[in-house]
């Protein structure tokens, strides 16, 4: 961590950026799978547009995920399509946007989030209003207990104190952690970067535990960064495979009714 970390002011400027690609080797094309007539990342565009932090641009990796964005009346950003993850490929999108750094802080709101909560970016964001804080994630307590062991099922190990509505990231891991008696935490993969957090995490080479665990935000723990993780009430739902598209089908239908 920065010593400098002590004299950051909060975030003034954030942006939401929202990586989206075709390739999804469980649901190809996923970003313009059809949610209720309109593609899944317009659905997404507009939750971040109704979380009100801050503009909201979609990090492209082909035209045509651009072309459905900007057809409803969104703003969109081509990337290069090789970026090995959703970060590398925000940084690139602020960095065309944004040259001259006008914004300090990145919302990373991923492109499969249809139903997601608006009011989930603002409490990590939120977290960067400690100077000591370089990244601001979400995780919300386990109640299924098939999910304790499932390892598609990230758990943040987070040290805090009873009643505290957030603290501070220890590990992230597939396993079930930490042991003993009481809560385990769901990790919600969306994050609030300050800008140089972002293009400090980017530069840096993937890391040993982040190989093994196939989970980047242990590259920023490994380096030494500080990411704080606010604790919500309900887990976003994800669209990876084909059942997941239908669950967000039939919620997306039964709150337009």
């Amino acid at each position: 961590m920065s010593a400098m970390a002590g004299s950051r002011p909060p975030p003034r400027s954030p942006i939401v950026l929202i990586p989206a690609r075709m390739a999804s080797t469980r649901l190809p094309g996923k970003p313009l799978a059809d949610i209720g007539g309109r593609p899944m990342i317009v659905h997404v565009l507009e939750r971040a547009r109704a979380a009100a932090i801050g503009p909201v641009v979609v990090a492209c990796a082909q035209p045509a995920i651009a072309e459905a964005v900007e057809s409803a009346g969104g703003r969109a950003v081509l990337t290069r399509p090789d970026h090995p993850s959703g970060s590398d490929r925000i940084f690139e999108a602020l960095q065309a946007i944004d040259p001259a750094g006008e914004h300090d802080a990145a919302v990373n709101l991923q492109g499969d989030l249809p139903t997601l909560d608006p009011a989930l970016p603002a409490q990590a964001l939120a977290l960067l209003a400690d100077p000591a804080v370089d990244v601001g994630t979400l995780a919300a307590e386990i109640a299924d207990p098939a999910e304790r062991d499932d390892a598609s099922v990230v758990k943040a190990v987070v040290s805090h104190r009873p009643g505290q509505a957030h603290g501070r990231a220890l590990y992230f891991t597939r396993a079930t952690a930490p042991s003993g008696e009481g809560p385990l935490w769901h990790h919600i993969g969306l994050y609030a970067y300050r800008r140089e957090a972002l293009a400090r995490f980017v530069a840096l080479p993937p890391s040993p535990l982040e190989r093994r665990e196939r989970l980047e935000q242990l590259r920023a723990l490994e380096d030494g960064m500080r990411i704080e993780v606010a604790l919500v009430d309900t887990v976003p739902l994800g669209v990876d495979t084909p059942a997941q598209l239908e669950q967000a089908r039939a919620l997306i239908s039964g709150s337009q009714e």
